[in-house]
């Protein structure tokens, strides 16, 4: 798989950066409707390491993007674009962070009872399924099983989802479960607020009121930790803003007004 892909017209001054691990091509609504208006760069991710990922995206931003560019990372993504900015200031001219995992996850409660307490029992039995074959430690292709835990994920993550097809371009369970896996290493050896203070670029961070990850852990931290932060709390919205009912439209008039400052 290639790790890239362009929407609109160059120049590529923005770059939107996918979740998961391991969901390549889940956001590319959102690079279609921006691309209405500028030229922006999908990177997608390949490599099973943390360190992989941020090389990769760095590389694939300063071969394709116009230097600085304006990168905009959902979820993992979101993670995965303030690693780089502080890896590479001088890559980023903004960072727009959408649903940001909290920083530091010691003392939160865990994403897995809000999900099922939004899903169906059916799905909740479904969920615990998939759930179990993803993680089980085998190496066998658990790519479609996946996707349709993401799913489920995705109906769990939201406040009033809009019906929409799945972009995703190939589930990666591997990916998600080694990156995850990393990232546990990871925390325990780096202060993730330490490290954010290398970043150099105005902030913005976008994150949905019914979003089952607390904004408070997101909001706080970076707030102390960064010389430019923004915070937009956006109303009756979860985790995937253009997905849903009453933000969608809220979420892309603030996404470009946050461009174009």
């Amino acid at each position: 798989m290639k790790n890239y892909r362009v929407w609109g017209k160059p120049p590529y001054k923005v770059a939107v950066v996918h979740g998961g691990p391991g969901a390549p091509g889940s956001i590319a609504p959102v690079a279609r409707e921006l691309s209405l208006s500028t030229g922006v760069l999908e990177p997608l991710q390949t490599k099973n390491s943390i360190k992989g990922q941020v090389e990769e995206l760095y590389n694939v931003l300063k071969e394709n993007a116009d230097i600085p560019v304006v990168v905009i990372g959902h979820s993992w993504g979101a993670t995965l674009s303030y690693l780089t900015a502080a890896r590479y200031p001088a890559l980023v001219k903004k960072l727009i962070l959408i649903g940001t995992p909290p920083l530091e996850t010691k003392n939160l409660p865990p994403l897995t009872p809000v999900w099922l307490d939004r899903l169906s029992e059916a799905e909740r039995i479904e969920f615990a399924s998939l759930e179990e074959i993803v993680w089980d430690g085998t190496t066998e292709d658990k790519n479609e099983s996946m996707g349709q835990l993401f799913r489920l994920i995705t109906k769990g993550d939201s406040y009033d989802m809009i019906p929409s097809r799945d972009e995703v371009l190939e589930y990666q369970a591997n990916m998600n479960v080694f990156i995850f896996r990393d990232l546990e290493k990871f925390r325990k050896n780096v202060n993730m607020i330490d490290l954010i203070r290398n970043i150099d670029c105005p902030v913005t961070a976008i994150h949905g009121d019914s979003d089952p990850r607390p904004a408070a852990a997101v909001k706080e931290p970076l707030f102390g930790a960064l010389k430019d932060f923004k915070f937009i709390l956006l109303e009756k919205c979860g985790h995937y803003p253009w997905m849903e009912k009453y933000a969608r439209d809220v979420f892309f008039k603030v996404l470009r007004e946050e461009i174009s400052l």
